[in-house]
């Protein structure tokens, strides 16, 4: 028997994203963001309220870089998500974090978070707090690389449990996409 909850924002993993840009000065903020992932081909989406200075930043800039936060960056990545960009005009150095300016786009690359997305707006109204960015780049850093390619585990990311309110670390192997349900054939 299944129990209902009703209407309710779970997702399982829920991955927790930081969403970085540049202000009008080129201050470089970022913020936590739970709400997103991959919107179509080459796109991600993200939801954010249009109060956050991070919203402002990117329509003005039109460019973000989205790192994937790590079980050794949680206490970072927690406190970028709980202080706001409007009252606090320095949450990127109290986090302890660094910043590159993007190769690609007009937004900051957070040195201390090992994997970004480095995007371009493709879509953002005034009527709707959803963005989609076309990815222009993908970049990780060596320490997360196994035979050239990035390494889950190496990474770490953590992901939110929307129910209990924590963060959990992404799990062991549990199977073989593409392959393992060939048994059922």
């Amino acid at each position: 028997m299944k129990k209902n909850f009703g209407k309710q924002t779970y997702m399982f993993p829920m991955p927790v994203l930081i969403i970085a840009t540049y202000d009008e000065n080129g201050i470089p903020d970022a913020m936590n963001a739970a709400w997103g992932g991959i919107y179509d081909t080459n796109q991600i989406g993200i939801c954010l309220d249009k109060s956050h200075k991070t919203t402002k930043n990117i329509k003005l800039r039109k460019a973000f870089t989205v790192s994937m936060a790590t079980a050794s960056t949680v206490k970072a990545c927690d406190y970028v998500g709980i202080v706001s960009g409007n009252s606090e005009a320095d949450k990127i150095k109290k986090a302890g974090w660094t910043v590159s300016k993007s190769e690609f786009v007009d937004a900051p690359v957070i040195n201390e978070l090992p994997m970004v997305l480095e995007c371009e707006v493709a879509q953002m109204s005034d009527d709707s707090d959803y963005i989609v960015g076309n990815i222009i780049n993908v970049s990780a850093d060596d320490s997360i690389l196994t035979d050239g390619k990035i390494d889950a585990a190496k990474l770490k990311p953590i992901c939110y449990d929307p129910v209990s309110h924590n963060y959990n670390v992404l799990g062991p192997i549990a199977g073989k996409a593409f392959s393992d349900g060939k048994a059922l054939k």
